[in-house]
């Protein structure tokens, strides 16, 4: 329960103050349970019982589109906007890449990674009559365990064309939403944050998908969170189960043009009273038991999104488009996506060319055409501290990655002492990459995060610095959500570049915020460290047995 104090904060107030208590420290771990509850784990698969379903189709994974068309937009033609398509679509970005089993305990795993594999974002699809899938415009949600869209809503014929009026010809809408129990049943207070980090990833995961499905995504700002859960069905859902609004994508073929009123307004009108009614099924119950965390409860609202951000939010630039990440690669877009695995641990052997290293890097570079970054409305905010272990031609030290040109006065500001700052050998132009200290820093990657030696036996790991005072108070204490989500759009472009490079990337949640900070000379609160990541040559557990992901559905 909040307390009179912390409803007479303001939100922006509110929201730092949960950042600062959920801070891991190394005498103190932000709060949580500090043991694993068997039996109130959430189910991991929400499902809404009595509503019509339509099975998607398992669309064979093939090597075209090449791994590149998914990081620049307009490299694929546009298919039709069919049954096929919309289940490629989230077979890509939500759906089962497979199963993983010890014994009798199996577990499944998804084309968007999350923290712990414990997957609180749903997936939503907002679209008019689409052949083969439904003959009029409805809201339908996605349920993963079956491959299938479970019809929550018809949407009146008026209702919709006033929608379709603003868009182009052949767009639709992805919607996400999270529910916190399902990570907050294993990271108590933090888990907000993971929360918001898997909706970063599933932005991602969206955007690629449609990208190797020759469209464009932009993410849809001008709408509040009340607006949008009135859409989804999920504006009454109260406790610790219920579905709270993240973010609603445009889905649009390559090369059509958006108006920019489209962009910045609602684009969703006022749902009408009886449709608002109407939504068919009823949520699955996921757990038996919960624990409360008022914390969270509290960071949520005061993050919540009123309505349409101030006009400066769009005041961006970004660069030309450059040479893409992958352009060398023969690996296809699609079977990268469903091998993408999060590692357990390194090998502390694997070493990674300069070359694949830039072209990872040069993955995480937005322009003007790339993918996911061009969806997000504002500038980049996230920059990168690189600990670099084992890349052939570069020496081990401490760099960093400046995405975006304002940016790297603050950073050398804020970052301070005796620090080289200059540019390594090779280093590609589009690339604001600067070697700050060459050291042997395995020690301090690993001590950083959280003693683990995963961040110390890859070929590099990173620090991914947010920029934090200036957004929040500019925008606002929703934008707390979405410094999150560009880390986990950063953090999908690991994975997969990983992937392509004949490693793999894991995603680090837990790390000594402050203590990060100091180790790299950062005072006051102009940059935040959100979230670690790691790539590396991974120890594979040859215990476990892999499954494919619908064998249970026959496919």
């Amino acid at each position: 329960m909040l307390t009179g104090a912390d409803m007479a904060s303001s939100p922006l107030e509110r929201a730092r103050e949960y950042h600062e208590r959920t801070k891991h420290h190394y005498g103190r771990y932000a709060a949580s349970l500090g043991y694993m509850d068997w039996e109130t784990q959430p189910d991991p698969f929400r499902a809404y019982q009595g509503a019509p379903r339509v099975a998607l189709q398992q669309v064979p994974l093939t090597h075209s589109p090449p791994y590149c068309a998914g990081l620049v937009a307009g490299k694929v033609e546009t298919p039709a906007l069919d049954l096929r398509c919309i289940s490629q679509l989230f077979q890509d970005t939500l759906g089962l890449t497979a199963w993983k089993s010890s014994g009798v305990t199996r577990w499944a795993l998804r084309a968007n990674p999350s923290s712990g594999n414990l997957h609180p974002t749903e997936g939503y699809l907002l679209a008019g009559a689409i052949p083969h899938l439904d003959d009029e415009p409805g809201v339908w949600h996605y349920q993963p365990f079956l491959h299938a869209l479970e019809r929550r809503s018809s949407v009146p014929e008026a209702s919709w064309g006033e929608l379709a009026a603003q868009l182009p010809e052949g767009a639709f809408l992805v919607a996400l939403t999270s529910i916190y129990v399902r990570e907050s049943w294993k990271y108590g207070e933090r888990a907000f944050r993971y929360c918001q980090l898997d909706v970063g990833h599933a932005l991602a995961a969206v955007a690629i998908a449609a990208a190797g499905l020759g469209r464009t995504c932009r993410l849809l700002e001008g709408i509040g969170d009340g607006r949008l859960a009135s859409w989804l069905g999920v504006a009454g859902q109260r406790g610790p189960e219920a579905e709270h609004p993240d973010a609603l994508v445009l889905v649009h073929p390559a090369g059509a043009e958006v108006p920019e009123a489209v962009l910045r307004g609602g684009v969703l009108p006022e749902l009408p009273s009886e449709c608002a009614r109407s939504f068919e099924g009823e949520p699955n119950p996921l757990a038996q038991s919960h624990q409360p965390w008022p914390a969270i409860d509290g960071v949520h609202t005061a993050t919540l999104k009123q309505g349409p951000p101030a006009e400066l939010l769009w005041e961006r630039t970004l660069a030309p488009a450059h040479s893409s990440a992958g352009e060398d690669h023969a690996a296809g877009l699609r079977p990268l996506i469903h091998q993408r695995r999060s590692a357990v641990a390194m090998d502390g052997r694997t070493r990674l060319s300069r070359e694949s290293f830039f072209d990872i890097l040069k993955g995480l570079v937005p322009h003007r055409a790339s993918v996911p970054f061009a969806a997000l409305p504002w500038r980049p905010r996230v920059h990168l501290v690189l600990f670099v272990h084992r890349v052939d031609g570069l020496p081990p030290g401490r760099y960093v990655l400046v995405r975006h040109a304002e940016a790297l006065e603050p950073l050398q500001s804020a970052l301070g002492g005796n620090l080289a700052w200059t540019r390594p050998e090779g280093c590609p132009e589009e690339l604001d990459l600067y070697l700050l200290e060459p050291e042997d820093c395995r020690g301090l990657a690993a001590d950083l995060s959280c003693g683990q030696a995963i961040a110390s036996d890859g070929t590099f790991a990173c620090a991914m610095l947010a920029e934090y005072d200036e957004p929040l108070e500019t925008y606002g204490a929703w934008f707390y959500r979405r410094l999150y989500w560009e880390c986990g759009a950063i953090g999908q472009l690991l994975y997969l570049g990983a992937e392509a490079e004949g490693v793999r990337g894991t995603g680090i949640g837990c790390f000594f915020d402050d203590e990060t900070h100091r180790a790299l000379r950062l005072a006051g609160h102009a940059f935040q460290d959100l979230y670690h990541f790691t790539l590396g040559g991974p120890v594979e557990d040859e215990r476990l047995e892999t499954l494919p992901p619908y064998g249970h559905l026959g496919g």
